[in-house]
């Protein structure tokens, strides 16, 4: 990127891709994440985690940009970031809050309903105790508590992952989607990562406008659920699973694959971008 009136934006996965898949360490990513806040680009989180996941990850990483919560179930922005929210924002604890997924009680429902059509166990977070969650995730019990407080998307497992086509069948004919995480399948409403990096990116675009600059969108991943987000910026990245390996399914025009696993590549493609630019 030669541009230099344009402003970035990095938008980013966290499990596994910004955060590490066993330990959710970001110490890797430090030199990048300081060098993104000398450039003073703006660092936008999307995740399948929960708000009440999200909000500590922020204040360990300092982080005061935008965020997208249970795989774009909701866009929180800071009400100082835009003058004006959109007609759809509220605007509670200095946020604008564009909500776009279905809500959570509505997706429980729809997952026992599929359960009993297809005459398979599926248990979803809300089956589970936060032990048993925290065992899933190898989370601390503390932290399994919050990844359960879900708002607008409802992780599951299934006991045979062959089943999954037939799931995501009966969930399209109900009106929502399934994909697929770095740990579980998840089932959510119309939207995904996408939708709301998409929401966020107009609203940057409009804002830049006035003063002529171009906005510049970076987006970077591991997993096919990120595939919506990187699908709607200028340079998607795909770093490495745990195993080293690039997710197979993810294909797209002008792919990086960044050299490392999870916050290594992160940093290493980060910072190349950085020096590029």
């Amino acid at each position: 990127m030669s541009d230099v009136s344009s402003f970035m934006i990095i938008i980013s996965d966290l499990d596994g891709t910004l955060l590490d898949a066993s330990t959710y360490s970001y110490t890797a990513a430090t030199d990048a994440l300081e060098a993104l806040k000398k450039k003073n680009a703006c660092l936008v989180l999307a995740s399948s985690k929960t708000r009440a996941e999200l909000e500590p990850i922020r204040e360990r990483l300092g982080h005061r940009g935008p965020f997208i919560v249970e795989n774009g179930g909701a866009l929180f922005v800071p009400s100082s970031i835009f003058s004006t929210p959109p007609a759809s924002a509220m605007a509670p604890d200095g946020y604008e809050i564009v909500q776009l997924g279905m809500p959570y009680s509505r997706l429980r429902t729809a997952l026992k309903e599929i359960a009993a059509v297809l005459n398979i166990e599926i248990q979803g977070f809300g089956d589970l105790s936060i032990e048993q969650v925290a065992k899933l995730t190898e989370l601390t019990h503390d932290k399994a508590m919050l990844a359960k407080q879900r708002e607008y998307d409802e992780p599951f497992v299934l006991g045979d992952d062959a089943l999954i086509k037939s799931v995501c069948r009966e969930a399209a004919a109900r009106g929502l989607t399934c994909t697929r995480g770095g740990r579980f399948y998840h089932l959510l409403g119309p939207n995904d990562k996408g939708t709301a990096c998409r929401v966020l990116l107009q609203r940057f675009r409009r804002r830049l406008a006035a003063s002529q600059r171009r906005l510049y969108a970076v987006g970077i991943g591991d997993s096919a659920n990120d595939v919506p987000m990187l699908a709607t910026v200028d340079q998607p990245i795909l770093v490495q699973r745990a195993d080293g390996s690039y997710d197979p399914t993810v294909h797209m025009p002008n792919l990086i694959h960044a050299p490392g696993i999870g916050p290594v590549g992160w940093n290493a493609a980060i910072l190349n971008i950085l020096k590029d630019e």
